[in-house]
């Protein structure tokens, strides 16, 4: 009880290598309690189960981490970790990851794992996400250790802006040029649906996808950062109001 409690979860799944990595990275900085799907639920956002039931399952322990798997989506796994695994007790912080994918841009708004991030958030709770552009869900990322780690520490230590949490990315690298705080690009995901016949008479759809830069030539974004072999750091804000629009709306108070 004396140790910083930190709640992990994920989208890739409670035994993914990612999520391992991460309780080894930080588990000497605080209390490590594990909550995370069941399985993969990649690009589940900030959705939550709102009609079906969810399920918790205790799992073997990673190191002195406790683990549980919970059927919903990456957002339940914070809900039933606050509400029915830890009643009684704050977590310090909040982590999502290491995903296995890229995070950067407006896959943000995509992101199971930045998903976790802002469900601690929104509940005033410091709150990282961490993803490595390696897609390989059995990629090596020992040499993230000590950048997970110090990131982990400082925000420990200094905590986050009130409704702010931290995007982390890295790139596909064996080593880092250093961490790089920059705002988030922007981008598009074309040719998004590709259309099959099946065999037997109808259609069906994959939803696939091309990214597309939109600011090739920014030199301040997380996307720039990561094609220079840095680290992206991403503070997110959870207010989404746009405050300079707000500014020149009062004769719309006249409609």
């Amino acid at each position: 009880m004396s140790k910083p409690l930190i709640l992990i979860s994920n989208d890739d799944g409670y035994d993914s290598r990612g999520i391992r990595y991460l309780v080894d990275f930080v588990s000497d900085l605080g209390e490590v309690l594990v909550c995370a799907p069941d399985g993969g639920r990649s690009g589940y956002s900030r959705s939550f189960s709102a009609t079906p039931p969810l399920y918790l399952r205790r799992r073997e322990p990673i190191g002195d981490a406790q683990v549980w798997s919970c059927s919903g989506t990456p957002v339940d796994c914070v809900k039933m970790s606050l509400s029915q695994i830890i009643p009684d007790r704050q977590p310090a912080l909040v982590i999502g990851g290491i995903n296995h994918g890229d995070n950067s841009t407006v896959n943000n708004h995509y992101s199971g794992t930045m998903g976790v991030a802002i469900e601690g958030c929104l509940k005033y709770i410091p709150s990282i996400s961490f993803s490595t552009c390696d897609y390989n869900p059995k990629a090596e990322l020992e040499h993230l250790r000590p950048w997970v780690r110090k990131i982990t520490a400082k925000v420990l230590a200094d905590g986050l802006p009130r409704l702010t949490c931290l995007n982390v990315n890295f790139p596909v690298a064996d080593s880092f040029k250093g961490v790089r705080p920059c705002r988030m690009g922007l981008g598009s995901w074309i040719n998004e649906v590709k259309k099959c016949h099946h065999p037997r008479g109808y259609d069906y759809y994959w939803m696939v996808g091309d990214y597309r830069d939109d600011e090739p030539s920014a030199t301040d974004n997380d996307r720039q950062a990561l094609r220079e072999g840095y680290i992206a750091l991403t503070p997110v804000t959870i207010d989404v109001t746009n405050y300079s629009f707000l500014e020149t709306m009062n004769d719309w108070e006249s409609l």
